[in-house]
């Protein structure tokens, strides 16, 4: 097979991850500009919300990751033109994430005691418990716009959820900039102002969400007359089976990140601050990926229905080639600007300060170098993943991921992130570790997967 028969599914792929990419990134840069106005006020409020996020991207983790099994299966009904179960996969999967995300909010809220258990540093501790009250609500809604978004996606229908996101970004700024510092007559609320931000701006991404998704002739008979307490049985079996490892895959990678923020936390609030910057500048990169992940499961999930599973393995390697341009190029970009880019988030001129902001970027600027030379396989891991959804194979994956990031990653992010080693450097060593092996045994599995697949359907 030649080389163009890969990159002639390029721009495809790109017209169904590029919306993806951009609402993703767009919600991620809020997170950048979130980190920017609190970094303002001071590092303690900046590792603050560094902690209470901790929390957030566990519960995240689980409900997102929960709700990617339904992408795949509607993708497969779409392809086969099946508008019955369609419909019942997204309803009963609507009401599972709604369960789901009032669950999490639930467990986030009564949870944070345990932040004073963690020996984390007391004055960061009081500033993210009020922010973490409020935020944690905001799971629901979110969980909610994961079971339309990722429908959406499974109909090819990728730009909605892009709208939606960004309409919802613009708000959380616009409430960010006057709740945090009190401009324009508005309390002057810290941190506890973005909360609110977040709190608003996800409610309001789920109505416009569904009312984008209600306007459209494809999309309109699945999002009304929902019977939402009458649910399949069935049905809701096949999608905890596929939900359930899905989640788990993606918290298994997301604990270790958050085990990272705790472990910077043992080395201080600097140390701590200084992984926020770095994690929050690899998430926009990592975005990229998100959106060729979804792509991949659309993609492989219609060859699928199909049966078509040469043209799957030749797509599903297209969309790694491509994500493997994209992180080159990022991996170029942190290495070049490894020493510049933190200095976005604090005041460097702030002569109280200075000393706090000063060692913040300087620990940033290290683990930037780190997080450069990971963007390959964090880039390949989550492709391989998305292409092994598509396909519903998910128990093997999930198990590959909890050995890549806990029995390999974890034990060297402890070992070498402790304070008389090489600090936050080793915690990111371990992160590097743990991608890396995902990756390599991620993209084995598919490769075995597909192989057999082709072999096994060329002989009946």
């Amino acid at each position: 097979m030649n080389f163009s028969d890969y990159t002639r599914e390029f721009k495809y792929n790109w017209m169904l991850a590029s919306p993806v990419m951009l609402g993703m990134l767009g919600h991620t840069f809020v997170g950048f500009i979130d980190n920017i106005m609190v970094g303002q006020i001071g590092t303690a409020e900046l590792a603050a919300v560094s902690l209470g996020n901790s929390f957030m991207f566990i519960a995240m983790s689980l409900g997102i990751g929960f709700s990617t099994a339904i992408t795949p299966l509607i993708a497969e009904a779409d392809a086969a033109k099946d508008f019955i179960n369609g419909k019942a996969y997204f309803k009963n999967g609507l009401f599972l994430c709604t369960f789901l995300g009032i669950l999490l909010f639930l467990l986030v809220f009564f949870a944070k005691p345990f932040m004073y258990l963690m020996k984390q540093p007391i004055e960061v501790v009081e500033l993210a418990i009020p922010y973490l009250n409020l935020v944690s609500f905001s799971l629901i809604p979110l969980i909610v716009f994961q079971a339309f978004k990722q429908f959406s996606d499974g109909l090819s229908l990728t730009r909605y959820p892009m709208y939606a996101t960004l309409v919802a970004n613009v708000v959380n700024v616009v409430l960010n900039y006057l709740l945090i510092f009190g401009n324009f007559g508005c309390p002057e609320m810290g941190i506890v102002g973005a909360a609110y931000g977040t709190l608003a701006s996800r409610f309001i991404m789920v109505f416009y969400l569904w009312y984008l998704l209600f306007k459209q002739d494809k999309s309109k008979p699945f999002v009304t007359k929902i019977k939402f307490f009458v649910i399949d049985k069935l049905m809701i079996k096949k999608i905890l089976n596929l939900a359930t490892p899905s989640a788990m895959q993606m918290f298994f990678e997301v604990a270790i990140f958050t085990a990272a923020i705790w472990l910077s936390g043992l080395l201080g609030k600097n140390p701590q601050a200084a992984n926020q910057i770095a994690l929050n500048l690899a998430s926009m990169t990592f975005m990229v990926a998100m959106g060729l992940n979804v792509a991949a499961m659309i993609r492989v999930g219609n060859q699928k229905g199909l049966k078509n599973y040469k043209d799957l393995r030749r797509i599903a390697f297209s969309i790694f080639f491509l994500g493997a341009l994209f992180a080159c190029c990022f991996a170029l970009l942190f290495f070049a600007l490894h020493e510049h880019l933190p200095k976005l988030y604090v005041d460097i001129n702030d002569a109280k300060n200075f000393v706090d902001n000063t060692e913040v970027v300087s620990i940033a600027s290290k683990l930037l170098i780190a997080a450069a030379i990971f963007q390959v396989s964090d880039s390949l891991q989550i492709l391989a993943l998305g292409a092994l959804r598509g396909m519903q194979d998910v128990k093997i994956p999930t198990l590959i991921t909890f050995f890549s990031y806990w029995v390999v990653g974890f034990p060297i992010c402890w070992y070498f992130g402790k304070a008389d080693n090489l600090g936050s450097f080793g915690i990111w060593l371990g992160l590097l570790a743990g991608l890396s092996t995902a990756a390599i045994l991620l993209f084995f599995r598919f490769n075995y997967l597909t192989k057999r697949l082709i072999l096994f359907h060329s002989k009946t």
